[in-house]
């Protein structure tokens, strides 16, 4: 091991919350090293098989949607419009590879050396700092020091036995979104109808592809407002996309010709599936959307007196640090809701706190509060949502006797909606009758994650309903839904007929 050089902060893991940290923490001033496995890899999951190439794809798979179902009410004849895929694919690619590039950009300018190279905990403590080492693919294993460390390994798609994964034609979403997927499937069906595998429906059946969706609950996307399934739900059976809830998928086999999915009714018992009625699924490919699996294995955590539970790395919720004085984790690997922008935002939490425990530095420890933690679903329409849920600030009103106001506001009633021919959808905005706090939001529909993000200020900075309702907003626009959702929590919404409160 070089004694030559300590670095104030390592982090193992370059994704949204990995790399995130260390240009956090160079800011700082902090010496910091960040190690990946691969360069293929920088940027983690959301820069590489997540986040970014899919919102690429959505993009094609929106404008395929507005030149087929839009355009002719505008008065705009197209004829016969031709989708190449593979095009699509290599501008995703180009996307992926650029955002890449922007991101090696930034550790260099900000001085931050990359490791390539499985990163691993070797021993340490916090009076006497941390060796890591580095194992790269092909080459010397070399170590590295540092007075802390993060832990950024993110996850990967779960991998079911019975689901015989090969990627070939049982599928994961890191193998749709590899740079090489070009041909485009004549049919697919998903299992399961979560984030991940909505989103995947909306763009492949919007690209022509025959979808059909299998899901284990009563109800797709089952996290969201009980409207916004519906609504969502609507627009699926209107484009063609085959769901079947409370599926249990027993096995997934190849054919000759391509997939086969075999399913009983979700309610029949583990131990008399068996004999249960069997419904069977055919189509070109699978693609398995069931989960992911956090990246713990081989970290050295337990052995320097950390704790790894099915939930992943065990970490204090409130400052990220684990059960190694000195070593915190952050995003994925801990488990918990599993979003790129929580990543960046435990990365702030963290580095806040380790440098301060080192000291010298102008920060100051923090405590992180996820009450506010927005969440979005790239289908078409776009959903977005905050806090909590109606039927769950029904329950709490009710334990505390008190009670709640619900506003919603119908894009179809937007003039701006209108004249944008996007008039699918609503947006729903919840608040405590007593403080008119605000306690959540949902929305579905053109623009639902950006709107979102304006509720989500308010409720960070405890913004009352009332008072968000007494902002200009600009007219005509779409951030006038805001307006008239948050304005009919007390029957004031002026383009809505209601009764005030």
């Amino acid at each position: 091991m070089s004694e030559q050089e300590v670095f104030d902060l390592i982090i193992i893991g370059s994704g949204p919350g990995g790399y995130h940290s260390a240009l956090r923490a160079a800011q700082y001033g902090a010496k910091v090293a960040i190690i990946e496995k691969a360069p293929s890899e920088l940027g983690g999951t959301c820069s590489n098989w997540g986040c970014i190439p899919t919102k690429a794809l959505v993009k094609s798979a929106h404008l395929l949607e507005e030149i087929h179902e839009i355009a002719p009410d505008l008065g705009i004849m197209v004829g016969n419009v031709a989708f190449d895929f593979a095009k699509a694919v290599e501008r995703k690619n180009k996307v992926v590879s650029e955002l890449r590039t922007g991101i090696e950009g930034l550790l260099n300018t900000r001085k931050i050396p990359i490791h390539y190279g499985f990163g691993k905990l070797e021993g340490g403590t916090i009076n006497e700092g941390f060796t890591v080492s580095v194992t790269p693919k092909e080459g010397q294993k070399t170590f590295l020091k540092g007075k802390r460390v993060i832990l950024a390994t993110g996850s990967t798609p779960a991998l079911i036995p019975a689901f015989n994964i090969d990627h070939k034609k049982i599928l994961t979403s890191d193998d749709i979104l590899h740079s090489d997927f070009k041909t485009l499937p004549k049919s697919m069906v998903i299992i399961g109808a979560g984030v991940i595998g909505c989103e995947f429906g909306n763009i492949f059946r919007r690209f022509g592809v025959d979808v059909t969706m299998l899901e284990y609950l009563p109800n797709m996307i089952a996290t969201e407002e009980r409207l916004v399934i519906k609504e969502l739900n609507n627009t699926f059976d209107e484009i063609g996309v085959k769901l079947h809830v409370s599926q249990n998928v027993l096995k997934v086999e190849t054919t000759e010709t391509g997939v086969k999915a075999t399913t009983c009714d979700a309610s029949v018992p583990r131990d008399q599936t068996e004999s249960a009625e069997k419904f069977t699924y055919e189509a070109d490919i699978c693609l398995v959307s069931i989960g992911r699996s956090k990246l713990t294995k081989d970290l050295g955590v337990e052995e320097l007196g950390g704790t790894i539970d099915r939930s992943g790395i065990v970490v204090n919720e409130k400052t990220r640090e684990t059960g190694i004085p000195g070593v915190y984790a952050i995003g994925d690997v801990t488990g918990g809701i599993m979003l790129a922008h929580k990543a960046s935002y435990d990365g702030d939490i963290a580095v806040a706190n380790a440098l301060t425990s080192i000291g010298g530095f102008d920060t100051h420890a923090r405590e992180a509060n996820y009450r506010v933690l927005p969440a979005t679903i790239f289908t078409s329409p776009e959903i977005g949502s905050v806090g909590i849920r109606e039927n769950q600030a029904k329950e709490m009103a009710k334990e505390k006797g008190s009670k709640i106001y619900t506003g919603r506001f119908y894009y179809a009633s937007l003039g701006k909606a209108k004249c944008m021919a996007a008039e699918q959808g609503f947006m729903m905005i919840i608040a405590d009758a007593e403080t008119d706090l605000i306690l959540g939001a949902s929305c579905i529909g053109h623009g639902a994650p950006e709107l979102i993000a304006t509720v989500s200020v308010a409720m960070e900075h405890g913004i009352t309903a009332s008072k968000l309702g007494h902002t200009i907003y600009s007219h005509p626009t779409i951030s006038e839904m805001v307006l008239e959702a948050v304005e009919d929590v007390h029957g004031m919404a002026i383009h809505k007929a209601g009764r005030r409160r």
